[in-house]
């Protein structure tokens, strides 16, 4: 097997190591088959598709919804070069995934229209699959219905011309969508569990995603939560694009 390529831009240590470990975790690659890069960290070395079997996009702090005027440097750095491996993997149709800031990258690349109108707080949500989703090959094993985690100040308001929309919530009409054949972003976080939403919270406490002052009652929301499908994309997406 073709070892994945696994992107990542958050510049805090603590959610950035969890966030690679879980993605280690639940798409069931060891180190040598998953390679990281934190892209806010250094620029990307020239990626050669030919030598992976797919990339996986993490989460991020940053919007790509904001004015250029409003980004650091970094995260102008970050989201050029992402449009430009973007290029490349749209017009390869190479098997992609982007969580959560997938849906920004990929989506704007495409020509959504991202902005705030529909963020959801840090906690679970429902999610419910569209038909084109229960037909999905990374959606199989999954129920129509199920709980994911969320936490986004923006969101995806008009899918791209030729997307596929695969999945939804009540407060979010694009939780899911794919590009052609193997190119899907995610607005819900597939390899966030309990441990892992609650680094965050920590790490996230002043950023804008929850008042502070409610900090306990959103960890506490998390802890309630009972959340265990969302992990079988991450597998599926090694399992079926891992094949030789």
């Amino acid at each position: 097997m073709k070892p994945f390529l696994l992107i990542s831009t958050r510049a805090e240590d603590a959610a950035a190591l969890e966030e690679a470990q879980a993605f280690a975790r639940y798409t069931g690659l060891s180190k040598q088959l998953l390679h990281w890069h934190r892209l806010e960290a250094s620029p990307l070395p020239k990626v050669r598709l030919a030598d992976y079997s797919g990339i996986i996009l993490g989460g991020s702090p940053f919007n790509s919804s904001d004015p250029s005027s409003y980004k650091s440097p970094t995260q102008n750095r970050v989201e050029a070069e992402l449009s430009w491996l973007l290029d490349e993997v749209v017009a390869l149709d190479f098997p992609f995934l982007g969580a959560c800031y997938g849906v920004g990258t990929l989506g704007k690349h495409q020509g959504a229209v991202i902005d705030k109108k529909f963020g959801e707080p840090i906690g679970p949500v429902e999610i419910e699959l569209s038909d084109d989703g229960m037909a999905d090959p990374l959606l199989s094993g999954l129920p129509r219905r199920f709980q994911a985690f969320v936490g986004h100040k923006e969101a995806c308001s008009v899918l791209p011309p030729e997307a596929t929309l695969l999945a939804s919530s009540e407060s979010c009409r694009v939780q899911m969508f794919r590009v052609r054949k193997n190119l899907y972003a995610t607005q819900f976080h597939p390899e966030l569990d309990v441990v892992g939403l609650l680094t965050r919270i920590d790490v996230y406490r002043h950023a804008g995603y929850f008042p502070a002052e409610e900090f306990e009652q959103v960890k506490n929301r998390a802890l309630a939560a009972k959340v265990l499908e969302p992990a079988r994309i991450l597998r599926n997406f090694a399992e079926y694009y891992g094949r030789e």
